[in-house]
């Protein structure tokens, strides 16, 4: 059963149940099959409604959240707009702490929904962002969502897009998924596991830093408390000129809008596919590519702006 298929809010009831899109026209080669997991068709457009809304109810349950409380989050762009709606549908004020180095367009975006935004002009990528959060959260007893170290993010994937993928696909042969905190890629490898042992799950991370649309590189030396390296069968790095240019071809190609994560994400299943001879490909594509189009990163990829890979996309 799905996140979204029994919430008695209406709105909320609509997170979950995403489609599942064959990539005919991105074919790598013949005998496998590359399926995209559309996490934008969430009502704010990606898959962090899932993480919000399970982290939210999670903390209702335990009592850790209670009445007139304030959520705090670190967030370089999609939980922080996930998190403003459940929220607001619930009648919790939120802050939002973000970094500075994020797409232009995300902060409109939030504006957009109403969220308290604190700005971290000292942060240095995402772990100073969620240090402070935590500094807040103590300071005015506002409540710390917990993206990074709460198990329900890993649940909200394990029951919730593990769960629907096999009921789309029953035959996945090989999962390709972002990591940003590791709840996707751990609670949805986990599901898929338990269906087929030899499930290939392969983690997907940007070449630099906290970069790339939020998959955070390992290399950086932050490792999300919800990642264990010994679940995944491989990682892949991409560069954000890679990203882009992906996620782009797919926009012409197949008629999808994703996020640049997605352009990763597809990049890396190339790769793996290589490695095939026959079977399914699952890619989750975890946000739609709309939010992005004002800042043109197809025109900074093009002509090789190395200011790329300081940017936050996700």
């Amino acid at each position: 059963m799905t996140t979204g298929s029994r919430h008695p809010d209406a709105l909320l009831a609509q997170i979950g149940d995403t489609p599942l899109v064959e990539l005919t026209r991105l074919q790598p080669r013949p005998g496998v099959r590359l399926f995209a997991k559309l996490e934008g068709q969430n009502p704010t457009g990606s898959v962090k409604d899932r993480v919000a809304l399970a982290l939210v109810e999670d903390a209702e349950r335990r009592g850790r959240l209670r009445p007139g409380q304030t959520i705090v989050e670190a967030s370089s762009g999609n939980t922080g707009i996930s998190l403003t709606m459940v929220a607001r549908r619930k009648g919790y004020d939120v802050r939002i702490v973000l970094p500075r180095e994020i797409a232009p367009s995300i902060g409109d975006a939030l504006a957009l929904f109403g969220a308290d935004c604190i700005w971290c002009p000292k942060c240095v990528g995402m772990d100073d962002a969620i240090r402070r959060a935590h500094e807040l959260s103590e300071k005015h007893g506002w409540y710390p969502l917990g993206q990074f170290d709460q198990p329900a993010n890993v649940n909200a994937h394990y029951q919730g897009t593990g769960g629907e993928l096999l009921a789309q696909l029953p035959q996945i042969d090989a999962l390709v998924a972002g990591i940003g905190t590791g709840g996707t890629v751990m609670g949805v490898g986990r599901r898929l596991r338990e269906a087929n042992p030899d499930v290939k799950v392969i983690g997907v991370e940007p070449v630099l830093g906290d970069r790339l649309q939020g998959l955070r590189s390992l290399t950086s030396g932050f490792r999300p408390p919800l990642l264990d390296l010994d679940r995944l069968d491989g990682r892949i790095l991409v560069n954000a000129a890679s990203a882009i240019s992906a996620a782009k071809e797919l926009a012409t190609t197949e008629g999808i809008c994703a996020g640049i994560s997605a352009g990763a994400t597809l990049h890396a299943a190339r790769k793996v596919a290589q490695r095939m001879e026959s079977g399914n490909i699952v890619l989750i594509f975890s946000d739609g590519g709309w939010k992005y189009l004002p800042a043109r990163p197809w025109e900074a990829a093009h002509a090789g702006d190395k200011r790329l890979d300081d940017m936050h996309w996700w």
